[in-house]
């Protein structure tokens, strides 16, 4: 499972709905989503499933489409189940269980810098995506951008987002 922020809704890859025994929604043809790498999917169903995350479960309704992971759990379960995600400690939070992100034996990746390709100025209280390059070319495909930890002094947020490297510019 897949814990991305970026993500707006929580998808379940469409091999294994016919593991669940919920009732798959079908929904309008032509319904498709743009992935992180870019790329169109075309959205299968839609269903209400329990998730288990923890000791606990969660009741959600989850999208059903062609992706590469199991599932996906994005924005919407996160904030409905009112999680807390730690990056620095790769944990979720909820009702004061913590969940590890990655098991202990994962080796974690190298990092890779992603560096804005022109100066841009925001407003305050305001959101804009910019266009950036990896800051070494050629050893990574995909990376997770972080947010610098001199940002978030001066009142800067910068989601992580997963970027596809071989791109010409990177939405940051």
């Amino acid at each position: 499972m897949l814990v991305d922020t970026g993500a707006n809704v929580t998808l379940l890859r469409t091999d294994l709905v016919q593991k669940l025994k919920e009732q798959l929604i079908y929904t309008a043809p032509n319904i498709s989503l743009k992935t992180a790498t870019g790329e169109k999917t075309e959205i299968r169903g839609k269903l209400d499933a329990s998730l288990e995350c923890g000791s606990r479960k969660f009741h959600h309704r989850i999208y059903v489409a062609d992706i590469t992971d199991p599932c996906i759990l994005g924005l919407d379960f996160l904030q409905k189940c009112n999680f807390t995600v730690d990056l620095e400690k790769n944990e979720i939070r909820t009702g004061g269980e913590e969940i590890p992100l990655f098991s202990a034996n994962v080796q974690h990746s190298k990092s890779c810098s992603v560096l804005a390709k022109k100066r841009t100025i925001t407003p305050a209280r305001s959101k804009c995506l910019i266009q950036g390059v990896p800051e070494v070319v050629g050893q990574f495909r995909y990376a997770v951008t972080d947010f610098p930890s001199h940002a978030s002094q001066k009142g800067v947020l910068v989601a992580a987002t997963l970027v596809d490297l071989e791109k010409e510019a990177i939405l940051v």
